[in-house]
């Protein structure tokens, strides 16, 4: 009756190895270096895997910045000369626009950046 249970207990667990490996995908973090100056960003957009961890990795080239996304829940200050990171995980597929946060000058209002959310 004991190996019974033993031979039951290594069919689910070999049966549960290839499902587990699917559904979970690959969750390492997405990493973005993401360089503010007047008026842009560069990159100016990026396309990131819905429920996967980003990181963005932020920098200025001259004066403050900021990023913010009320959709993706993130505000941050890019200051010259350091780097802020920036950590979220999408949960909704969409086109999202991050704007600049401080203002920077006459351009300040059409600095922006666009995170493009995907299906995996």
């Amino acid at each position: 009756m004991k190996r019974t249970y033993e031979r039951c207990f290594w069919i689910l667990i070999l049966l549960a190895i290839p499902s587990a490996l699917l559904a979970g995908g690959d969750s390492s973090p997405q990493v973005f270096t993401v360089t503010a100056k007047r008026f842009s960003y560069q990159p100016a957009e990026i396309t990131v895997q819905n429920g996967r961890p980003v990181v963005l990795e932020l920098t200025s080239e001259d004066v403050t910045h900021g990023l913010k996304s009320k959709d993706l829940h993130f505000n941050a200050a890019i200051h010259k000369g350091r780097t802020t990171e920036v950590t979220f995980t999408p949960h909704q597929v969409g086109r999202f626009v991050a704007r600049c946060s401080h203002f920077c000058g006459m351009g300040h209002g059409s600095m922006t950046f666009v995170i493009n959310v995907v299906d995996k």
